[in-house]
């Protein structure tokens, strides 16, 4: 690995190299603080911890808490321990970690929950620190070097740590020196402010349109850090038979649709979220007959490398390489290979609507539930808990060529192996609208939506995805809420149409009906 040294090539920046616990007296109470790192890869680690610790000798808690902005989830070692010290006041946009949830759900965290496209243009419009005057206080950004004029080149992932960067006042930089430099792999484009913003020049994955470092002003720099602790990586989840028949129904869906010639034979670019669903579906796609594929995605999970490597992918655009600590492994062995085949930009531009809709992506997304006329909830369980947050769903699901989503029809409860439908009356929460779903898919089958009034809908949806345990229900709800209605346009029947959560919640089953 190289040095510090020889990582910082802006010399004149070796004056601010300072330990992880001299950067404890930067931070101060109620201050905004946006970190670089996006699902579990590329966030800084020895300073948060040292500032942890620092809580913790000194019964800290709850008295020096941040306001964290940050593009997505991050390792736990960082942002659950800062929720379990009660460090933090405010999170935007999305996170993962288990204290965390249970600090926001009990109401001690103020989360906002945004698209992942919008979250760094608004945190750059000055929205979230509107009474502070729109900047952040602080930044803290892991990196892998620093060029020879003071710009930083980030390491694992990029998110909105550009946004973050140009808005900060102070920038703390880690530099890992313990993982190799990621140095090439990132294609960096600052938008300008309306109405001064200009189209995004892309037409082909493959086209670079920025720099690969990030524009930095390196007099905000405040101190250096070397850091050679590795990312706290999302283990791979393995695919059963539920996901594994969900992937078969959407590669027998894609087959049909490059028979009816609304697909070309290679697809169109794919988007696939995160989780042992998305990961079927890559699989699905690595043996199945389609050539020449491109992945237009937020996140390079572990099932791509064994996609790339099989031939089928040509091509990868991500903002992160949200990768298992044994999946890079295989990333460095193969590095040479892989780094020609994959590009990181800003999650503004790889969740970029505009881009979606040129390109033609294919959206995949796992929501919580979606209901008989398609809308779906991908955050709140029961209508009420926060889960994760919307993430980029919506970026993809609203803009795609064919909209996805896809989750099981059913799952295990304690008391009951069917006791939660994922194909509900009505969602509790809308994430996802009627208007934006093309196809809906369970493992029992596929729903062709495009075309089709909400009432056909209702029936293609229950008829294909609803699990046998809850299909009769929702067909008896469906005649009775037309007939109740007069054949409205959505019939519901107000008094029921939440009956199946609240079943859940006092019973531990949606089948109310079953003794």
């Amino acid at each position: 690995m190289s040095t510090l040294e020889e990582r910082v090539r802006c010399k004149e920046l070796l004056s601010k190299v300072k330990t992880p616990e001299e950067c404890i007296e930067f931070f101060k109470d109620d201050m905004d603080v946006g970190m670089s790192g996006f699902t579990p890869v590329g966030y800084p680690k020895v300073v948060p911890i040292a500032l942890c610790d620092h809580v913790e000798k000194n019964n800290l808690q709850g008295k020096l808490r941040l306001n964290l902005f940050i593009g997505a989830s991050i390792g736990s070692e960082v942002e659950d321990r800062m929720a379990t010290l009660d460090m933090i006041d405010r999170r935007w946009p999305y996170q993962t970690g288990k204290n965390l949830g249970k600090a926001i759900n009990k109401g001690q965290i103020r989360m906002g929950d945004k698209h992942l496209s919008m979250f760094p243009q608004d945190l750059k419009y000055g929205f979230y620190t509107k009474e502070k005057g729109g900047g952040l206080d602080m930044a803290v950004i892991e990196a892998s070097a620093i060029t020879e004029e003071g710009n930083i080149i980030l390491s694992g992932a990029v998110g909105a740590a550009p946004e973050i960067i140009d808005v900060a006042d102070k920038i703390i930089v880690e530099i890992n020196t313990g993982l190799p430099s990621f140095e090439g792999m990132h294609d960096i484009l600052l938008t300008d402010l309306p109405p001064f913003r200009k189209i995004l020049p892309v037409t082909d994955l493959r086209q670079r349109i920025g720099t690969p470092w990030v524009p930095t002003d390196k007099s905000k720099i405040v101190a250096i850090v070397e850091s050679k602790l590795p990312d706290n990586g999302r283990a791979l989840r393995g695919t059963d038979d539920v996901a594994q028949a969900i992937a078969d129904n959407i590669v027998d869906f894609f087959q049909s649709e490059v028979k009816a010639g609304r697909l070309p034979k290679n697809l169109l670019p794919l988007q696939s979220g995160v989780g042992s669903i998305a990961n079927a579906v890559v699989g699905g796609l690595t043996a199945s007959p389609f050539e020449d594929l491109t992945v237009f995605t937020e996140v390079l999970q572990d099932t791509f490398l064994p996609f790339l490597d099989s031939g089928k992918c040509k091509y990868i655009n991500c903002t992160s390489l949200s990768l298992s600590n044994e999946a890079f492994v295989d990333w460095w062995k193969n590095f040479e290979t892989y780094k020609n085949m994959v590009m990181m930009r800003p999650q503004q531009i790889s969740n970029n609507p505009e881009l979606i809709r040129r390109m033609g992506v294919i959206g995949m997304n796992t929501p919580l539930e979606f209901d008989m006329y398609a809308h779906a909830n991908s955050t709140h369980a029961g209508g009420t808990r926060m889960l994760n947050g919307i993430g980029g769903s919506g970026d993809f699901i609203r803009n795609a060529y064919i909209s996805i989503m896809h989750c099981p029809a059913c799952r295990a409860t304690k008391n009951d192996e069917f006791g939660i439908t994922g194909v509900v009356p009505k969602v509790p929460h809308v994430d996802h609208t009627e208007h934006d779903i093309d196809v809906l898919v369970t493992d029992q089958g596929l729903a062709d939506l495009r075309g089709l009034a909400p009432i056909d809908r209702a029936r293609v949806v229950i008829d294909k995805c609803a699990h046998p345990a809850y299909k009769d229900y929702m067909y008896d709800y469906l005649e009775r809420a037309t007939k109740a209605t007069g054949g409205h346009h959505e019939p519901q029947l107000l008094d029921e149409c939440y009956k199946m959560h609240l079943s859940f919640a006092q019973n531990g089953t949606m089948r109310f009906w079953e003794k």
